[in-house]
């Protein structure tokens, strides 16, 4: 087929494959010279479309932009083209990862991450996960922003959960490949961002409580826009305990605060606060971002202690709020010092620096400053300015992959 045949070709051709396998003999015929064996001709059909499909896709990865709304893009699961993954040996070292088409995959059912993954606070949950994201510039460049930082993370989360893990230049050339890739997806210039996620789990069998023999590193990545915020505080379930694994990107810290995030966006709230287990009466974090309270030219945090994650885009706010001159306290954050703020905002890959218009505390509704002409707006646009590569990198933040 020709670089230019057009969609429309390939539905005719698809259509008429269908039919000619409807022929038990033409099938029959087929599936001797194609050397795979197919039990029907529903099978034979589905093949046909399967092979059909992926030709389809292959000339739609010749386009600049994917087939999507960037206008009203939130933040949620799109399907792209391809993911990288990579496997540890025994010895720990990881072998030359490679590029697929994005897509299920398999895994024995004593792996350790099937096994303990999901497990309250076991030491031994066998899953890290990280975000970052990937931008593209007015002059059509793509950029990564800080990436080595996720790199560095990641290492320090498998060191404590006692895993393999990639190398920094491993994890940076996964991410790599997975946005060239899938170029297409890369939303057009302030429309939003590739969101990736790098995955690392126990893939080896291990049905005890111990380390897994082998880890799977995995990148998959998916468009994303942003969404505006109203949380609730969550008083009784916390996130995180001292002593356990809320200071590192590890999946067991978000399985079970899933039923408190249901509770409330039943409720009509986008995400919730979490206080601290021992007292219940300080502000840690929202349950996949960082916080901050402004209060006329100090910007307050919680101090990351070993429950709060030290997140990258909470450090890159933290430099930039200095270097425009603001007072920054990371400390302990009581509760009751929500009221005081004039505005608040959240921080992270998915979110950015995002705006918090309420939060609601003891049934009571506190209101914030939204908008334009605000520290958080100020904040925000030195940072989408610096990730796109319209405001000149100084910090050397940016990594050019393309």
């Amino acid at each position: 087929f020709g670089a230019h045949t057009t969609q429309g070709s390939y539905n005719i051709l698809h259509m008429a494959l269908r039919c000619l396998f409807q022929s038990s003999t033409t099938s029959s015929h087929l599936s001797k010279i194609c050397g795979f064996r197919m039990h029907g001709t529903k099978a034979a059909a589905s093949v046909v479309e399967e092979h059909v499909s992926e030709m389809v896709g292959t000339e739609r990865e010749y386009e600049e932009y994917a087939d999507v709304d960037w206008d009203n893009l939130g933040f949620g699961l799109v399907r792209t083209d391809y993911m990288f993954s990579t496997r540890s040996c025994r010895d720990g070292n990881f072998e030359d990862g490679c590029l697929s088409r994005y897509g299920n995959i398999e895994l024995n059912p004593a792996a350790g991450i099937l096994n303990y993954g999901q497990a309250r606070l076991q030491i031994s949950s066998k899953g890290l996960i990280e975000g970052m994201k990937a931008y593209r510039g007015e002059d059509g460049r793509i950029l990564l922003f800080r990436p080595e930082l996720n790199a560095l993370r990641m290492k320090k989360g498998a060191e404590r959960m006692c895993m393999h893990s990639p190398s920094v230049q491993q994890f940076l050339e996964g991410a790599k490949q997975t946005v060239l890739a899938n170029r297409r997806w890369v939303p057009p210039p302030g429309k939003g961002s590739l969101y990736l996620r790098p995955l690392l789990f126990g893939s080896g069998p291990s049905l005890g409580v111990s380390a897994a023999s082998e880890y799977t590193f995995l990148v998959f990545g998916s468009p994303e826009g942003t969404t505006a915020l109203n949380l609730y505080v969550e008083e009784v379930i916390p996130r995180a305990y001292l002593g356990g694994t809320g200071g590192v990107k590890a999946i067991s810290n978000y399985g079970p605060v899933l039923e408190v995030m249901r509770r409330a966006k039943a409720r009509g709230f986008s995400d919730v606060l979490y206080l601290d287990a021992e007292t219940k009466k300080n502000v840690e974090e929202v349950s996949a971002s960082n916080i901050f309270l402004v209060k006329g030219n100090t910007i307050v945090t919680p101090a990351t202690n070993g429950t709060i994650l030290r997140g990258i885009t909470r450090k890159s706010v933290i430099e930039i709020a200095l270097d425009l001159g603001y007072n920054v306290e990371e400390r302990k954050v009581p509760v009751e010092e929500l009221k005081e703020a004039e505005e608040v905002f959240c921080t992270g890959t998915a979110t950015g620096v995002a705006s918090v218009g309420s939060i609601t505390f003891q049934n009571s509704r506190i209101e914030y400053k939204v908008g334009d002409g605000i520290v958080t707006q100020q904040i925000r646009s030195i940072l989408v300015g610096i990730q796109t590569g319209s405001i000149q990198d100084t910090k050397d933040w940016i990594v050019q992959i393309d």
